[in-house]
């Protein structure tokens, strides 16, 4: 979930940055680094794949002639009860990815929008996590007494729940309209205390460094500090913290929809369709198959860039 993958990067990165911001040269170090990982290329290919997917998919639909809430009866025969005709969950020429079983909806098309529902929640997640993490985290780390404390309190008290249970209680009892905005608030409402926790700890740490205190003593306000010494060498640990919130808000929609408080029918979701396949997996594994596989190598690849991500920016504060 989520909160966990922020967790486990939280007790993974470096205890605190140099006393410096990151050389000019920092992005084309860490991209020359992971052009010549193997991983970070075939992830990132995948990747790649999947955005486009995304962004393509009214294309893909237009091009197969199947949208993702179209169905088609007679892709399935009715007297087996209606399975997908043909071998492996009805691929063919006409349906690429095969067909769900008794309505015949297009199984490429509701991956390709099942993608974009996803992408969106989780990058939308992210960005407001990381927005309402990194400001309360400067906020507490910087000013420090009472400021620090109710931050601190507020922080504690949301990473006391246990997270999915409380988003799985929240999201049943608000009603079924805009899910994707309210997947979003939730998501991010229980996720930003990890982020903030970490920024939090760094910029106490920077605080006290001679290059901030040689900035105060010169007359720089708060902004300044905030601004042009803290945040700068924040970056890298921002940039971790973020890419690997990506795949965890992924599968925890995902979860949350397999579950049933997630997005709602008739938007395409993965979840929604490994949830629906579940009765199916004995006589049509491919209806299982296909969206769970997609959703693994999605969330796989956004962690093995993360990871790698990680790596070279931790070699290059390390030199």
């Amino acid at each position: 979930m989520a909160t966990t993958t922020l967790h486990e990067a939280q007790q993974e990165l470096p205890p605190g940055p140099p006393g410096a911001a990151p050389p000019q040269g920092t992005g084309r170090r860490v991209l020359r680094a992971l052009l010549h990982d193997i991983g970070a290329q075939l992830s990132t290919a995948f990747l790649a794949l999947i955005v486009l997917m995304a962004l393509c998919a009214p294309l893909i639909s237009a091009l197969t002639g199947h949208g993702p809430d179209t169905f088609d009866s007679a892709a399935v025969d009715n007297d087996l009860g209606g399975l997908p005709k043909g071998s492996l969950g009805g691929i063919s020429g006409d349906h690429w990815l095969g067909v769900e079983p008794q309505n015949g909806r297009d199984i490429l098309a509701r991956i390709a929008y099942g993608a974009r529902i996803s992408l969106l929640i989780a990058v939308s997640a992210t960005a407001l996590t990381t927005v309402i993490g990194v400001v309360l985290g400067l906020l507490a780390g910087f000013y420090g007494r009472w400021v620090d404390q109710a931050i601190s309190r507020l922080m504690d008290f949301l990473m006391a729940f246990p997270a999915l249970i409380f988003m799985i209680a929240v999201l049943s009892a608000l009603p079924a309209g805009n899910r994707p905005l309210l997947l979003v608030i939730v998501l991010s409402a229980f996720g930003w205390p990890y982020l903030a926790r970490v920024v939090r700890g760094q910029t106490l740490t920077l605080t006290g460094r001679e290059f901030v205190e040689a900035a105060r003593a010169s007359g720089a306000g708060s902004r300044a500090l905030i601004f042009s010494e803290i945040l700068p060498n924040l970056r890298s640990t921002i940039i971790v913290m973020t890419t690997l919130a990506v795949p965890g808000y992924i599968g925890t929609e995902a979860g949350l929809s397999f579950l049933g408080v997630g997005v709602t029918p008739p938007t395409a979701s993965w979840g929604q369709m490994i949830a629906s396949s579940v009765s199916w997996y004995q006589v049509d594994p491919m209806y299982f198959v296909i969206p769970g596989t997609f959703l693994f190598v999605t969330v796989l690849a956004l962690t093995v860039v993360g990871d790698r991500l990680r790596h070279a920016l931790d070699a290059g504060e390390a030199s």
